[in-house]
């Protein structure tokens, strides 16, 4: 689907939306706007797609009371400035949308603080069917990149441009642009991808010279990855039919962070089939990997058990191999970070553990 055509989609639900709201005030109605409930309780497995969903529990925004109003009167204010937005061919950023609120004529459309407003979106994502990148709505720069043997074409306001992601970029990489469904990919040498938590460690497998040496393309997550990063990742799997690795910290919150790559999150849980990639495989740093390495590492705190306990009830981490990982963690009571393999040298990482991984893996 183009671009214009998106836009042209995303203005046309925006104005049923609004139609739908009018209708139940000329029906005598209570307007009303009904969501999934967004909570862990109310995530379940998909076996069709591979990934995590909303289930069937509700909850509805309605204006038989004066904060269900409020609510609805800002969707409505807000559907009138996305709209606009479309039609001028412009665009903003979430805080730039909280901050616009306050030139709205009414003080009561007014969002209160920023987590408002990104709700906001979310909502009229789930009931519209369409994303907020086709609202023309940016996050504040994440700064992911990407390199490897990948040649793209990309859109820009300046026309089309060609890139090679390892020849016509500097050692930052290539950055991945807001809406990643612009670029169009022509060519590569890639025989997979690895996905990587941090910038140090990124930093280190591009010096060592790992994606060329093993034909890899290296996506830096930069933490917990934005959605652009993660729609990018499921493109490169889906469209070139490319392995997918994710290589993270060893704790809890790391494993969040392949959680959101391979099964999305339960904030975007509406978003799963367009944002998460099931077959993404984890490749450390594992609980075992801390036995086995003997590992610097850190002791767990409080908040790492609590998290590790909550991950053996979250539904995205109900298997064997994670069940059996968790476990041993909080038996051994420690973490390890990606840069603890440089106890080993520097090399160690390039040399013996990737490829190690990679290799029981099957990916290489």
């Amino acid at each position: 689907m183009s671009k214009r055509t998106n836009e042209a989609r995303a203005r046309e639900q925006l104005i049923d939306l609004a139609e739908e709201f009018y209708d139940q005030f000329a029906g005598g109605q209570i307007p009303e706007m009904t969501l999934p409930t967004r909570t862990k309780s109310n995530i379940e497995y998909d076996p069709d797609s591979g990934v995590w969903v909303y289930g069937d529990r509700t909850s509805t925004r309605s204006a038989n009371s004066v904060r269900g109003a409020r609510k609805l009167l800002k969707a409505v204010y807000t559907i009138e400035f996305l709209d606009q937005q479309l039609a001028e061919d412009r665009s903003s950023t979430l805080r730039e949308l909280y901050y616009l609120s306050e030139s709205w004529d009414n003080n009561e459309a007014h969002f209160s603080d920023q987590d408002e407003s990104n709700q906001m979106i979310e909502d009229l994502e789930i009931v519209s069917d369409v994303t907020r990148e086709d609202f023309h709505m940016r996050p504040e720069e994440s700064g992911a990149t990407l390199m490897g043997p990948l040649e793209i074409r990309e859109q820009t306001r300046r026309g089309e441009r060609e890139i090679h992601c390892q020849q016509d970029v500097g050692e930052g990489g290539y950055q991945i642009p807001n809406n990643p469904d612009t670029i169009e990919f022509l060519d590569n040498d890639i025989d997979f991808v690895l996905c990587v938590e941090t910038g140090g460690m990124r930093d280190r497998l591009i010096e060592n010279g790992f994606d060329d040496d093993y034909n890899c393309l290296v996506v830096h997550l930069k933490g917990q990855p934005a959605r652009a990063t993660r729609r990018i990742i499921k493109r490169l799997h889906d469209e070139l039919d490319l392995p997918v690795t994710v290589f993270c910290d060893g704790d809890p919150w790391s494993y969040r962070i392949y959680g959101s790559v391979a099964y999305g999150s339960i904030k975007s849980a509406h978003l799963s089939e367009y944002l998460a990639t099931p077959e993404a495989d984890y490749i450390g740093i594992q609980p075992q990997d801390i036995v086995d390495y003997d590992l610097p590492t850190d002791p767990l705190a409080d908040s790492d058990i609590n998290a590790l306990e909550s991950e053996l009830t979250d539904p995205r981490y109900q298997t064997d191999y994670w069940e059996e990982q968790i476990e041993l963690q909080l038996e051994i009571g420690k973490k390890a970070e990606q840069q603890a393999l440089a106890a080993r040298g520097l090399d160690f990482v390039t040399d013996t553990y990737l490829p190690e991984r990679l290799d029981a893996m099957d990916v290489i």
